[in-house]
């Protein structure tokens, strides 16, 4: 087996990994007022994932963050591979935040306090990209 992982990029695929991955393991335990929270406001940003039920969009959300963190994990995946995945993902999420006017100030990129949470993983796209152009 050839480990592709550069040792210089172990520290942001560790950190980032473990943080996707432990989100994901936590939602795939999530309660049914979690999957009703969360499947509203990813609906109301892309209106076809409505048609999907509230407990059933969790566990494909939760399957989506675990898969993301063990392969920003893995080491036998090549950097580039897991900056793409870490830049869908972190894009996914981003395109979310700006399609929801209530996590933005109006007029703004900036946060409301109910938009933090989600405004903050912008510092996982710059990771992604990262990975993804650095040699």
């Amino acid at each position: 087996m050839r480990l592709h992982l550069h040792t210089r990029r172990v520290p942001e695929r560790l950190v980032t990994g473990a943080f996707i991955l432990h989100a994901g393991w936590g939602k795939w335990h999530g309660t049914e007022q979690q999957a009703t929270a969360l499947h509203g406001m990813a609906a109301g940003a892309f209106p076809p994932l409505s048609v999907i039920p509230p407990a059933k969009f969790l566990r494909l959300l939760a399957a989506g963050e675990i898969a993301t963190g063990a392969a920003l994990l893995s080491p036998i995946l090549p950097d580039r591979i897991a900056g793409l995945v870490l830049s869908g993902f972190s894009g996914g999420l981003l395109a979310m935040y700006w399609r929801t006017p209530t996590l933005r100030q109006s007029g703004s990129i900036w946060p409301t306090p109910a938009g933090t949470a989600v405004s903050k993983d912008v510092w996982m796209l710059g990771i992604g990209v990262g990975l993804l152009t650095r040699p």
